[in-house]
C-alpha cells in the first residue's frame, strides 16, 4: 500500500514536530550531567508523537482488523529495526489468540502493546525515571544514583572523593549520606564534619579539668592519679601494686617511694626503683700492724690481754711498752693479786697518766705528767725500785711513789703476780677511784717482767681485730656494720617558768664519710620508730633525682635537706637544731632547704615531742633492727665522724652499748692517691 500523500495531517505534524522540539530542548537544559548523557548516546530516536498516532492508525489497519505479512508490517513501521522486531511476536500473538478474523479483545491488545518495547516496562521501578521506546529496542532514564542498562544499578557515590564527605560516606540504594566519627557532628552543608566541644558541658569530667581534643576529649588528673570515669574523679594510682619496686615499696597519694634494706647493705639505684650494694667512694688507709696490740676491742671493760706470772723467788715489777692514743681515758694494765689484796692500776684520766695502789688495804691515787692522748707513740715504763714505784713517759720520770710491800704474793711455795692490759680484773666500783676503764689505745714493743711474750705476739698476729690501724687521725671510725647507743634526756627547764619542762636537741657532727649512705644519728623508740633522724643519703625523694644529701625527718617524713659533697675526702660538719618551734639544718654553715609547710612542720615537731616524753634512746653510726619504712635510710654509717649533743661531746667508751669494729676514739686516714 503506497504512502498517501502529504497533506494537512502532515503540515500539523510538521508544526507539532516543531513545537515538540523546543519543548524537548528547553526540558533537556534542566537535566543533570549524567541524565543527558544517557539521551546522547548514538542511537536513532524514534519519531515523535504524532507520527506515533499515525503509526498506530495503520497499524490498526493492516495488522489487527487485518492479518498482515511482513511486508505490510515494514510499510507500518517504515524501518527493518522495528519490523524484525514486531513480526515475530505478531505470529505470537495470532498463535495465541487467533487470527483478527476471530475478533478477539485479546488479539487486538496483544498487538497493539507490541511496537512499545515500555510495555510492559522492563526499566527497574526503583531506578528509572522514564522509560524511552526506541526502534525495536528502548532507553531507561535513570534517577541520580541508579545506573546500568534497566537502572537496576546502585551508583556507589562513596566511591569517587569520599561522596565529598569530610569523614565517613554511607551509601545506600540510589543514594548516599554523610556521617561523622564520635566526638564530631554534622554540618549544615551535610558533608563537611565540625568537632563537638564536649568541655562545654559542666558535667563532662565532674571536678577535675576537662581538656577539648580534636573528637573527643580528656579529663586531667596529676602525676600519679588516674581518672575514673564512674566516680567522675581522680583517684590515687597504687603503684605499689604495679611492682615496681625491687623491694619494699610504700604507696603515698600521687606518688610512690622505694625503700632497700639498708642494714643489708643496699641503697637506691639511680633509676629510684631496683636496689644496688653500697660501696665506698673514698677510701680509708685500712692497714694494720701485726705487731700492735688494739686496747679498745673488748668494750665490756673486760681486759684484752691476761697473763699470769709465777716465780720461785720474790720479784719487781719491771713493765715498758710503746702506747699511742687520742682517747683521754681508761685502764692501761693492772698488776697484783686479788681484788681485796695489794695491786696497782696504770691508767689515763684526762688525758694524763694517773697510777691507783693498793697496799695492805689502802688505796692511793697519784696523777702526774704531761698530756699523752695526742695520738703520738711514746714510751711509758713503770717499775719497782727500792721500796719505789717510778713512772717514765719517754725516759723522764713523771711519778715516784713509796710503796710498803711486794706485788708478788706467796702462795703454795711461788710468787703469783696477775696482769691484765686494756682492763681490770673487777668492777671499775671496786678501784680507789672509779675510772671508765675502756681505752682506746695501742700498745707495741711490750716488754713485761724484763722479757716480751712471743705468745702474745702470735694472738694477735692471728687475729686482725686485736690489732691497730697502722696509721690513726682524732676520730670515731664507723665500719658500715655497727651502731651504738646512748640514754640520753634532751628535757630543760625552761628559764621563765621552773617548773615548765621542754626539750631541745642540737647536735653538730664532724663526719668525713667514706659511703654516700649511712646514719649519723637517730633517736628510737621502745615500739621500734625512729622519731628523729639525721643521715647521709644520695638521692632526693620527693624529686626521684640522685643527689648527694644530709636529711633531717621525724619518723619517715623529711623536714629539711642539705647538699653535701661526700666523696670528697674532706670533713665536714653538719648541724641541727630543733627547739621552740623551729627548726634548722647546715651543711658547713649553709643553711638547708625546708622539705615541710609551717602547719606540716608543727605537726611533725608535736609527734617528735610525743616521743620524748616517752623513752628513746639515741643511736649513732645506725639502727637497730626496725622496719625498713620507719626513716628515710636505715643503712649502717661508714666513716669517721665525732659528735656533740647539747653542746656535750659523746664518748664512745660511755655509751650503753657500741658495736665492737667501732672505735671510740681513732679513725684511719683517707688514703692518698698514687701520683
Amino acid at each position: 500500500m503506497p504512502p498517501p500523500p502529504p497533506g494537512p495531517v502532515a503540515a500539523l505534524g510538521t508544526a507539532l514536530l516543531l513545537l515538540l522540539l523546543a519543548s524537548e530542548s528547553a526540558h533537556t537544559v534542566l537535566l543533570r550531567a549524567r541524565e543527558a548523557a544517557q539521551f546522547l548516546r548514538p542511537r536513532q530516536r524514534r519519531a515523535y508523537q504524532v507520527f506515533e498516532e499515525a503509526k498506530q492508525g495503520h497499524l490498526e489497519r493492516e495488522c489487527v482488523e487485518e492479518l498482515c505479512n511482513q511486508e505490510e508490517a515494514r510499510e507500518v513501521f517504515e524501518n527493518d529495526p522495528e519490523t524484525d522486531y514486531f513480526y515475530p511476536r505478531y505470529l505470537e500473538c495470532v498463535n495465541k489468540h487467533g487470527s483478527p478474523y476471530s475478533k478477539s479483545p485479546d488479539f487486538a491488545t496483544c498487538v497493539r502493546n507490541l511496537p512499545d518495547q515500555c510495555t510492559p516496562n522492563p526499566c527497574d521501578k526503583e531506578g528509572t525515571r522514564i522509560c524511552q521506546d526506541l526502534m525495536g529496542n528502548f532507553f531507561c532514564l535513570c534517577r541520580a544514583g541508579w545506573g546500568g542498562r534497566l537502572c537496576d544499578q546502585d551508583v556507589d557515590e562513596c566511591s569517587q572523593q569520599n561522596g565529598g564527605c569530610s569523614q565517613v560516606c554511607h551509601n545506600k540504594p540510589g543514594s548516599f549520606y554523610c556521617a561523622c566519627h564520635s566526638g564530631f557532628a554534622l554540618a549544615s552543608d551535610n558533608r563537611t564534619c565540625q568537632d563537638i566541644d564536649e568541655c562545654a558541658d559542666p558535667d563532662a569530667c565532674g571536678e577535675t579539668r576537662c581538656r577539648n581534643l580534636p573528637g573527643s576529649y580528656s579529663c586531667l588528673c596529676d602525676e600519679g592519679y588516674v581518672y575514673s570515669s564512674q566516680e567522675k574523679a581522680c583517684q590515687d594510682v597504687d603503684e605499689c601494686w604495679q611492682g615496681r619496686c625491687e623491694q619494699i615499696c610504700v604507696n603515698t597519694p600521687g606518688s610512690y617511694t622505694c625503700h632497700c634494706n639498708g642494714r643489708g647493705g643496699l641503697k637506691l639505684s639511680p633509676d629510684m626503683d631496683t636496689c644496688e650494694d653500697i660501696l665506698p667512694c673514698v677510701p680509708f688507709s685500712m692497714a694494720k700492724s701485726v705487731k700492735s696490740l688494739y686496747l679498745g676491742r673488748m668494750f665490756s671493760g673486760t681486759p684484752v690481754i691476761r697473763l699470769r706470772f709465777k716465780r720461785l723467788q720474790p720479784t719487781r715489777l719491771v713493765a715498758e711498752f710503746d702506747f699511742r692514743t687520742f682517747d683521754p681515758e681508761g685502764v692501761l694494765f693492772f698488776a697484783g693479786g686479788r681484788r681485796d689484796s695489794t695491786w696497782v692500776v696504770l691508767g689515763l684520766r684526762a688525758g694524763r697518766l694517773e697510777l691507783q695502789l693498793r697496799y695492805n688495804g689502802v688505796g692511793r691515787v697519784t696523777s702526774s705528767g704531761p698530756v699523752i692522748n695526742h695520738g703520738m707513740w711514746q714510751t711509758i715504763s713503770v717499775e719497782e725500785l727500792e721500796g719505789n714505784l717510778v713512772i717514765k713517759v719517754n725516759k723522764d720520770a713523771v711519778m715516784k711513789i713509796a710503796v710498803a710491800g711486794d706485788l708478788f704474793q706467796l702462795r703454795r711455795g711461788l710468787y703469783h703476780l696477775n696482769l691484765t692490759v686494756g682492763g681490770i680484773p673487777f668492777k671499775e666500783k671496786d678501784l680507789v677511784q672509779p675510772i671508765n676503764p675502756r681505752l682506746d689505745g695501742c700498745l707495741r714493743s711490750w716488754n713485761w717482767l724484763g722479757g716480751e711474750d712471743s705468745t702474745i705476739q702470735e694472738t694477735v698476729k692471728a687475729n686482725s681485730k686485736m690489732q691497730c690501724f697502722s696509721v690513726t687521725e682524732r676520730g670515731s671510725f664507723f665500719p658500715g656494720s655497727g651502731f651504738a647507743f646512748y640514754s640520753l634526756s634532751y628535757a630543760r627547764t625552761s628559764p621563765d617558768a621552773w617548773t615548765e619542762t621542754t626539750w631541745e636537741i642540737e647536735v653538730v657532727a664532724r663526719v668525713r664519710p667514706a659511703t654516700d649512705t649511712g646514719v649519723l644519728i637517730a633517736l628510737v623508740g621502745q615500739d621500734h620508730t625512729v622519731p628523729l633522724s639525721v643521715a647521709l643519703v644520695d638521692y632526693h625523694s620527693t624529686k626521684k633525682l640522685k643527689k648527694q644529701l644530709v636529711v633531717l625527718a621525724v619518723e619517715d617524713v623529711a623536714l629539711a635537706l642539705m647538699e653535701i659533697k661526700v666523696c670528697d675526702g674532706q670533713e665536714h660538719m653538719v648541724t641541727v637544731s630543733l627547739k621552740d618551734g623551729k627548726v634548722t639544718l647546715e651543711v658547713d654553715g649553709t643553711k638547708g632547704q625546708s622539705e615541710v609547710g609551717a602547719a606540716q612542720l608543727q605537726e611533725r615537731l608535736a609527734t617528735l615531742e610525743r616521743h620524748l616524753q616517752g623513752s628513746v634512746l639515741t643511736f649513732v653510726g645506725g639502727l637497730p633492727d626496725v622496719p625498713v619504712t620507719s626513716a628515710p635510710v636505715t643503712a649502717f654509717y661508714r666513716g669517721c665522724m665525732t659528735l656533740e649533743v647539747n653542746r656535750r661531746p659523746l664518748d664512745l667508751d660511755e655509751a650503753a652499748y657500741k658495736h665492737s669494729d667501732i672505735t671510740s676514739h681513732s679513725c684511719p686516714p683517707v688514703e692518698l692517691a698514687a701520683p
